[in-house]
């Protein structure tokens, strides 16, 4: 087996408790193992990947419940999982399709390192303009949700009235930049006024509504009228508000509902 230089040890958070509401400090567990004896645990067909850097969304509460979705719930004891970027560190005697150094990326969750198989292991090759890190927002799951969700789903096209909410998030930012390269009219909202501000200074929305103002309903119905597509990762008071100003033949692309992930 290949290595490069490594500490002994390594840390990790487990799930400890299923949270009834909020994440509490007992929610997880932080634990500190043996970095030899995961590499003792190694097949000739794994790899050893140090992880670098772990994306936190918001999906990450629904994977907390023990219930039916469309992926397994995360079991007690077990690492929390998380979508991951990382670097190839060591690499069994029989790995042919990997090298040590290699950029890689997979729900390695909240650990420090993990080993897994070389088949099927993702090794990321940015095009020109782009860094590894791009997977982990544009071009890995936010950046496809938004794309796929807004076009596939919402079928947006030039001249139509987008609606946008979490519209600062990982998620919303892509999407309304989506919606105004294709010559739509992008209402954005957020929860802040320095989001909002980004929004339209930075990322040139149409108009960027605070949900959190006094007067958001008004403001809203004033900036868009009726709506042709919402994309909605938010759900509750303001799904409920986006359905009552819908166009004729509109679209509504249900990405999420982070209001109601805690209750």
């Amino acid at each position: 087996m290949a290595t490069s230089n490594l500490p002994t040890s390594y840390s990790r958070y487990t799930l400890q408790e299923r949270p009834e509401a909020y994440i509490t400090p007992t929610t997880f567990k932080y634990e500190t193992l043996s970095l030899e004896e995961l590499k003792s645990s190694m097949k000739d067909t794994d790899v050893l990947v140090q992880v670098d850097y772990i994306s936190l969304d918001p999906a990450m509460r629904g994977w907390l419940r023990d219930q039916r979705s469309y992926i397994a719930p995360v079991a007690i004891g077990e690492v929390m999982r998380a979508g991951a970027l990382g670097t190839v560190v060591a690499i069994g005697s029989q790995v042919d399709n990997a090298k040590i150094g290699d950029i890689v990326t997979g729900y390695y969750g909240w650990s420090e390192f993990v080993c897994v198989p070389a088949k099927g292991l993702t090794i990321l090759s940015p095009p020109p303009g782009a860094t590894e890190l791009d997977f982990m927002g544009v071009l890995g799951m936010t950046g496809l949700t938004a794309y796929f969700g807004l076009f596939d789903v919402g079928q947006l096209k030039a001249g139509e009235t987008l609606v946008v909410s979490g519209a600062a998030g990982a998620t919303g930012s892509v999407v309304c930049q989506l919606g105004k390269i294709v010559g739509a009219k992008v209402i954005a909202i957020a929860g802040s006024d320095d989001k909002c501000k980004w929004l339209e200074e930075e990322l040139g929305v149409d108009k960027a509504i605070n949900y959190k103002s006094p007067n958001f309903v008004r403001d809203f119905k004033d900036s868009v009228g009726y709506l042709d597509v919402y994309f909605d990762n938010v759900g509750g008071e303001i799904l409920d508000l986006c359905l009552s100003r819908l166009n004729k033949n509109a679209r509504i692309a249900l990405c999420g509902a982070i209001s109601e992930y805690s209750k």
